[in-house]
């Protein structure tokens, strides 16, 4: 497959419902492995991670997952199409730096993705849509045992499997769940639940992990440790901590809509107006207003098959699928949020507006009559 089919269309997870879909965007595993006898990539010679590269990419393009994958050395691949697999979520930020020695080879579906020499040999990853998270781990959990008796792993006894980040060793796997919580940021309770969620030992980031920041109202909860937990308990864990957090969003949405219905109405309603008209939107204010059209989508505001429409945007107006999409050899951060504002806008002209007749607005004040 080549990059340019991989990019015709969304990927399964952001195309796809899945469970609890209204604020579980998506659910992640990643496994992290090493090979025996071999330096770790950040201290491997050139000749070492090419060597490496040649005995790990067969095995992988072997996989009856990969059937017609996109696999290429990062070399190969120009910045614009490494940053296109980054805001899609198939490669790290940390992955896209790489050049000789690195690979990368993602399935049709753009679920199960393996980078080859990243910070370790192997990070391989299943992303599904919804809260998937024990499916995501049974379908990599499938190709990790395949590839093991394949490849040769760095595993201890006592600490479990060896990984360059002494904080993945041991399982070598972080599961995380992107959730959607415009309900908690807007009745100021997000704080309280992020405070909560790190006093269990889970991680709270952004967008795009490790020190980004939580646009659109997404945030990724994840998992730390790694040593001394067996995986399934990892991802019961995680789960019931996952369930809570939708719990709490659904509780937050219902107590808007009935005691700050006007809050509510603002934020969807000025989020429509301003991305039906403007003229230049950065990815961050396109970000932010997206959510509260996603929102309205959720509690009825707009038609349920509006829905794809708003996950397109979510995707195509990140900056690499724009230049991607512009006919201009390189678009400046100007002509970028002119494209980004006009695309949102052709995309918007078919939706109705917010149909708020659910809601009942507080009736103004009236005035009080005095007789002499």
């Amino acid at each position: 497959m080549k990059i340019s089919s991989l990019f015709s269309s969304s990927g399964e997870w952001a195309r796809d419902g899945g469970p609890h879909h209204q604020i579980v965007i998506s659910s992640r595993v990643r496994l992290a492995r090493n090979l025996r006898g071999h330096p770790f990539p950040g201290w491997a010679k050139k000749n070492d991670r090419l060597q490496i590269l040649e005995l790990i990419k067969p095995q992988v393009e072997a996989l009856p997952e990969m059937e017609d994958a996109l696999s290429s050395y990062l070399q190969e691949l120009s910045a614009l199409e490494k940053q296109a697999l980054v805001e899609r979520h198939l490669i790290s930020r940390e992955h896209a730096a790489k050049g000789a020695g690195s690979a990368v080879v993602v399935d049709q579906k753009q679920a199960l993705s393996i980078m080859i020499n990243e910070e370790d040999h192997l990070r391989m990853q299943v992303l599904l849509p919804g809260l998937q998270l024990r499916n995501a781990f049974k379908a990599l959990d499938k190709v990790d045992t395949t590839l093991e008796t394949k490849l040769d792993y760095a595993f201890h006894p006592h600490l479990g499997y060896l990984t360059a980040c002494p904080t993945n060793v041991g399982t070598g796997m972080r599961a995380s769940a992107m959730v959607h919580l415009p309900g908690l940021v807007l009745s100021d309770q997000i704080n309280p639940v992020i405070q909560a969620i790190n006093k269990i030992g889970l991680a709270v980031r952004g967008l795009y992990g490790e020190g980004t920041e939580a646009m659109g109202n997404l945030f990724q909860i994840s998992n730390q440790i790694t040593l001394g937990e067996p995986e399934e308990e990892i991802i019961s864990q995680l789960n019931k901590v996952i369930e809570k957090i939708i719990e709490n969003e659904e509780n937050a949405r219902q107590v808007l809509l009935q005691k700050k219905p006007g809050t509510l109405l603002d934020n969807i309603g000025r989020g429509f107006g301003i991305l039906s008209h403007a003229y230049a939107m950065t990815s961050k204010e396109a970000l932010n207003l997206l959510s509260f059209l996603k929102l309205g989508v959720d509690i009825g505001f707009f038609p349920p098959d509006r829905q794809k429409d708003i996950d397109d945007l979510f995707v195509i107006t990140q900056p690499a699928h724009l230049q991607s999409i512009a006919s201009q050899p390189k678009l400046d951060p100007e002509g970028r949020d002119t494209l980004r504002a006009q695309i949102i806008r052709e995309k918007l002209r078919a939706f109705p507006n917010p149909d708020t007749s659910k809601v009942v607005l507080p009736s103004p004040p009236t005035g009080e009559t005095h007789h002499e």
